[in-house]
């Protein structure tokens, strides 16, 4: 029986039935759609945790020692100094003050930074520029503040603030960038964040230089995990610390570590919804072995007449599995579009959650290798759920089905 035939017998049987047909796929259609929704909806919010917290550094190490006394950058160029496989170690100091500008005035929380830090955390300008070497040697006069700032201060997050001036408590600062605002921002969206030179920092801020984090940027290619165990090992050395203590006193942990943990948490959650929208599934290629059942169960006058005028057993399999494919396929098709439209609303929901001001974006992650999953989920539920109903009919007895009322 040519390909052109079994289509043409295929949709005649769909258009005489629509209704049943229309019911069976339905769970199909929930099935690939949920599948479909919750796969992107993941993938989305992946994306953006390892965006929005600046995962994406995967070569940054953060070092924290506790040895009885405060850490100074005199350590952080020690460190630096004795640990060839990082490009460089920066380090950040926090401090606050108000901060006024015109008639606008607000609190602000300021970090104290080296020019390394901004390509260490992969902070990313809007304006302007990092600091320059020569601006922290010099303790200048100037502050970095992030978007969320400009639009307290000048009214409006695009405003151009690059030049501008800022009062920090009582001295005066010239803005030479902006950055973008994200999820690790110190302070909350009432309160300037922002950027000082840490020279600049210990004079005029805090008084102190002594720092609160220290970060090891490693050369691409560096095996992180042996990094952090070494620099655990060098710490210990460098600074003296027992056997029995090195827990408690030294903390060394890489982003790539936190990337692994992202995406093992969020591949989890991944194959638990894709297990719970796989039951539709389950419970729509029922749907489909019962309605091809019926039809059999119909046609048998129609399945004798066809054995008696020539049909072989395989073409009556062939046409019973192309309708059970052909309804799968359908339902596919509609779930891979509702799915895709429902990501989108679900992706909303998720950022408004996680965010509650919205500022999370979450879109969803819909890729080919998805797409195809979900059609070949399909064509294997038509062939599973397919294959008993056509069997029992290629199999029925065509004398006895010509007599069958």
């Amino acid at each position: 029986m040519r390909v052109r035939d079994l289509a043409i017998e295929t949709w005649s049987a769909f258009d005489s039935n629509r209704g049943r047909s229309a019911l069976t796929v339905l769970g199909i259609v929930i099935g690939i759609s949920a599948v479909i929704a919750m796969t992107s909806l993941i993938g989305g919010v992946n994306r953006a945790l390892v965006g929005e917290l600046g995962l994406s550094q995967a070569q940054l190490v953060y070092i924290n020692v506790w040895i009885g006394r405060d850490l100074t950058f005199d350590d952080v160029e020690k460190i630096a100094r004795d640990n060839a496989d990082y490009e460089y170690v920066t380090a950040t100091t926090w401090g606050s003050g108000d901060v006024t500008t015109g008639e606008k005035k607000a609190s602000g929380s300021f970090q104290g930074v080296e020019p390394q830090y901004f390509k260490a955390t992969g902070t990313k300008f809007l304006q302007g520029r990092a600091f320059t070497d020569g601006e922290v040697e010099d303790g200048s006069m100037v502050v970095i503040i992030d978007q969320n700032a400009v639009r307290l201060l000048f009214g409006s997050v695009d405003a151009d603030a690059v030049g501008k001036s800022l009062r920090i408590g009582n001295d005066l600062y010239t803005i030479v960038g902006v950055t973008e605002s994200n999820g690790m921002s110190f302070g909350d969206d009432e309160s300037v964040n922002g950027f000082l030179p840490h020279t600049t920092m210990a004079t005029r801020l805090t008084g102190s230089d002594t720092i609160d984090q220290i970060m090891g940027f490693a050369y691409e290619g560096t095996n992180m995990e042996e990094l952090v165990t070494k620099t655990q090992n060098y710490l210990a050395s460098a600074y003296n610390v027992p056997e029995d203590e090195r827990e408690d006193s030294i903390y060394v942990y890489s982003m790539q570590s936190l990337i692994d943990s992202v995406n093992a948490t969020t591949g989890s959650f991944s194959a638990l919804m894709t297990a719970v929208a796989s039951i539709s599934l389950v419970v729509g290629g029922i749907g489909i072995m019962n309605m091809m059942l019926t039809n059999v169960t119909e046609r048998i006058r129609e399945i004798g007449l066809r054995k008696a005028l020539g049909a072989k057993r395989s073409d009556i399999v062939r046409q019973f599995m192309l309708e059970s494919i052909c309804l799968c396929v359908a339902g596919g098709l509609i779930g891979v579009v509702l799915g895709y439209v429902g990501s989108f609303a679900l992706t909303g929901i998720a950022a408004d959650a996680l965010a509650g001001d919205a500022s999370m974006e979450i879109s969803p992650v819909i890729d080919l290798q998805t797409v195809a999953m979900a059609t070949g989920i399909c064509v294997a539920t038509g062939i599973v759920f397919g294959w008993y109903p056509a069997r029992r009919a290629a199999r029925l007895d065509p004398v006895e089905s010509l007599h069958y009322q």
